[in-house]
């Protein structure tokens, strides 16, 4: 469309120039002037259109990233803990993994892009020990959910928490399960899940 748009107005230049002037140099000259303006500009034209494109590409890439995992601790029904150290977590029952940035191995999921994400951590445990799960993002902590000994009578406990996490590529979100606390593991309690929400 633009190599059409230069051709006509080159067209036309050179038309008004040869029914204004009587062929001298000047004329040719000017008529040469106008070929490199308008070549630059044509240029200039195309190097917008190339950023253009690129952007539109960028956004389409961002778009087309999806990132979600849930994960259940498993072990078949039974108390995982306590333990006399502070533990990471290995949710070996994935339900989920959508961009495979969850690792079962290990029980770290390793952001795959820059982004805001969602992370929640739910357990299921007894009340005769001490349940205190922590999340992590590298070293820090983002939340942590928690429940003391309870009597006799509260044979069930059950928590969780939340966080939206700003992350950037390569970063690691992990549950830590407190020394002395204990879940009950399944492939269906004590979970943790995530998902991205935007790229950024």
């Amino acid at each position: 469309m633009n190599f059409i748009i230069l051709f006509f107005t080159l067209l036309f230049s050179g038309f008004i120039l040869a029914q204004e002037g009587d062929g001298t140099t000047p004329r040719i000259s000017e008529f040469l002037k106008l070929i490199v303006d308008m070549k630059e500009k044509l240029s200039a034209m195309e190097t917008r259109t190339s950023e253009s494109e690129k952007q539109i590409l960028e956004l389409k890439n961002k778009e087309t990233t999806t990132v979600a995992f849930t994960a259940a601790l498993g072990g078949g029904g039974a108390a995982y803990g306590p333990f006399n150290i502070a533990t990471t977590l290995m949710y070996k029952t994935v339900i989920t993994n959508i961009g495979n940035a969850y690792n079962p191995s290990t029980g770290i999921f390793t952001a795959p892009v820059s982004g805001l994400y969602y992370f929640t951590i739910f357990y299921h445990a007894g009340g005769q020990s001490v349940a205190h799960l922590t999340l992590y993002k590298n070293n820090e902590v983002i939340v942590i959910t928690s429940d003391h000994t309870s009597s006799e009578f509260d044979t069930a406990d059950n928590g969780g928490n939340a966080a939206f996490v700003q992350l950037q590529s390569r970063d690691q979100v992990y549950v830590r399960m407190d020394l002395n606390a204990y879940v009950w593991g399944n492939d269906h309690h004590t979970t943790f899940s995530g998902f991205l929400v935007t790229q950024m």
